[in-house]
């Protein structure tokens, strides 16, 4: 039997993170608020934007006037690639639209850099790269971050080996608390999650449904699961996201499905087994750009 879900997982600096949250990638405008609005009033604790997404406006006018007090809420925005040379200015800019004096976890959105003069926040081609820049280099301006504006710095979109090099760096003094990629049974990531799990790094799972007609809820071994535990497949695919240790951010814009999205079901390991075996080494997010270094790991495992 379904029941809202409050599991919370600790991060590597004591800082507790609601495990199932509201993906709002593509929730602009008037949807976007009403689902943020959904959502909180449905119980969810987490929500989950980006500087990128264009929707911190109307999300931070969804969360004033939800009423509900900040410090109930975790709130997650990422830095933007364009910014990667003055994360203070990015963060001040997206506190300013989502109304907020600090968000509990800050994300380097990618380990790539955009070049700050060419004024194109997302470039086509390698000209618009910034190759004086690395992430490294971003990551040490982001551990100077104010802590009264930013609880917790995580990443988004590493790879093992870009972990690696960060975790490594002789200016990393703070460890990432969180690495937010695309995992679901068709691209479980075992060796990242493994990893991540090894260093003490959670890893938050964005579209953890696929994508639209990404025929997972279709597979045989989901909807037998869920007619077993009397729950949606969307509720199956979530519950998985928990069962092994992971954040999960599904996304929607239909109020009655945030609601649903938010009761999950404890697994067994037998189950949770079977769906990771479903693996189709599937990924529905590829690199944005060509030849961009990104995803080292492969959709092998």
């Amino acid at each position: 039997m379904a029941t809202q879900d409050t599991t919370v997982l600790k991060l590597n600096n004591g800082v507790e993170i609601p495990a199932l949250g509201l993906g709002t990638w593509q929730s602009t405008e008037q949807e976007g608020y009403d689902a943020v609005m959904a959502a909180i009033k449905a119980g969810y604790k987490h929500i989950d934007t980006a500087w990128l997404y264009g929707n911190e406006e109307v999300i931070g006018h969804a969360i004033k006037d939800s009423g509900v007090n900040r410090e109930d809420l975790f709130i997650t925005t990422k830095l933007w690639n364009c910014f990667h040379r003055d994360p203070v200015k990015n963060l001040d800019d997206s506190l300013t639209k989502l109304q907020l004096d600090y968000v509990d976890l800050y994300l380097m959105h990618f380990p790539t850099s955009f070049d700050p003069v060419a004024g194109n926040p997302f470039p086509n081609d390698e000209h618009g790269f910034d190759h004086d820049w690395n992430f490294l280099n971003t990551w040490e301006l982001m551990q100077q971050l104010p802590k009264n504006k930013v609880k917790s710095i995580g990443v988004s979109n590493f790879s093992t080996m870009q972990l690696e090099e960060l975790l490594n760096a002789p200016t990393t003094k703070e460890l990432p608390v969180t690495n937010q990629v695309e995992t679901h049974p068709y691209l479980p990531q075992n060796k990242l999650v493994e990893y991540c799990k090894a260093k003490n790094i959670v890893v938050e799972a964005y579209s953890p449904l696929g994508s639209t007609n990404s025929g997972i809820m279709d597979e045989p071994v989901i909807k037998q699961l869920a007619q077993k535990y009397s729950v949606s497949a969307a509720q199956i695919l979530i519950s998985w996201a928990i069962w092994r240790g992971t954040v999960v951010l599904p996304k929607s814009s239909t109020p009655s499905r945030i609601t649903a999205n938010l009761q999950t079901v404890k697994l067994s390991d037998e189950d949770g087994e079977a769906i990771s075996s479903i693996s189709t080494r599937k990924r529905f997010i590829p690199s944005p750009w060509p030849d961009n270094n990104l995803f080292h790991d492969g959709i092998d495992n």
